[in-house]
């Protein structure tokens, strides 16, 4: 500042405060005893400007910050640890909460701001959310090692005629499928269950055969069993982002966002296991 302006602004902080800041003369300029008290409080509010400006560059950076996400249980145990992982190497100031549970409750979480996004198998009409395609999964059915199909490296549609399936109740999109592919004396009766733990101890029992989506078959290590895809045109599971419509996210959301985008779940063809 030139000397006039900078003299004008003491100028005008004095008119403000209501008293003389400064004794000045030609050689000297020194602190009142109202200079004096006033000087404490400007230099704690200078140093919380200055405090305020690096906390918004840390969160600028990821240096610091919150990020909370709503996922499948499938996709929190498989998919997401080892992308985690990268996330809070890159970022150890971050922290990270996780919500396992299934889509319609994790669409809440962010419908109530206690997450700043979800990855669900079903998208919302809610006008205050945005849902996103972030990809396909594909179907497998798994059954015994001794079942009729054991021999058969692929599996068509009329295979299916007469099995009983298990499956579990969210992803009720098998039955409405085979109920329009196959004709109705062909099923058996569904069993409907709740979790993929319950399934695959049907099929082991020998209750019957599943179709299981591929992202939800991370940790599959039955020796007794049997995969094949199901290369059934129309099958398939979408999953989607979901998030808060008109409102962009945190940075340290955003980023962690791009690399669970970046690096989508893609499923991969396979004949058994």
């Amino acid at each position: 500042m030139s000397q006039p302006a900078f003299s004008a602004s003491i100028h005008a902080l004095e008119e403000a405060v209501g008293a003389r800041l400064f004794h000045r003369d030609t050689r000297n300029v020194n602190l009142t005893l109202e200079g004096l008290a006033f000087e404490g409080t400007a230099r704690r509010v200078v140093d919380e400007i200055e405090g305020a400006i690096d906390g918004v560059r840390d969160l600028v950076e990821r240096r610091r910050g919150k990020v909370s996400i709503a996922l499948l249980p499938s996709l929190a145990a498989g998919w997401l640890p080892p992308l985690l992982a990268e996330y809070c190497a890159q970022f150890p100031g971050v922290e990270i909460q996780v919500a396992d549970m299934l889509s319609e409750r994790s669409i809440d979480q962010v419908r109530s701001g206690r997450a700043d996004f979800a990855i669900v198998a079903t998208t919302t009409s809610d006008p205050s959310l945005s849902a996103s395609l972030l990809c396909t999964d594909r179907f497998e059915l798994v059954y015994r090692q001794d079942h009729r199909l054991a021999s058969t490296d692929r599996v068509e549609i009329e295979d299916l005629a007469g099995e009983r399936f298990i499956y579990q109740v969210r992803h009720s999109i098998v039955g409405r499928y085979l109920t329009e592919a196959l004709p109705a004396h062909a099923l058996q009766r569904f069993i409907e269950v709740e979790q993929l733990a319950t399934v695959i101890g049907m099929v082991r029992a020998g209750l019957g055969i599943a179709a299981i989506p591929q992202f939800n078959l991370y940790d599959f290590h039955h020796a007794d069993l049997v995969r094949r895809e199901l290369n059934f045109q129309g099958l398939e599971r979408r999953l989607f982002v979901v998030q808060p419509s008109g409102r962009a996210l945190s940075f340290a959301a955003q980023a962690l966002h791009d690399l669970l985008v970046r690096r989508r779940p893609v499923a991969t063809d396979r004949v058994s296991q």
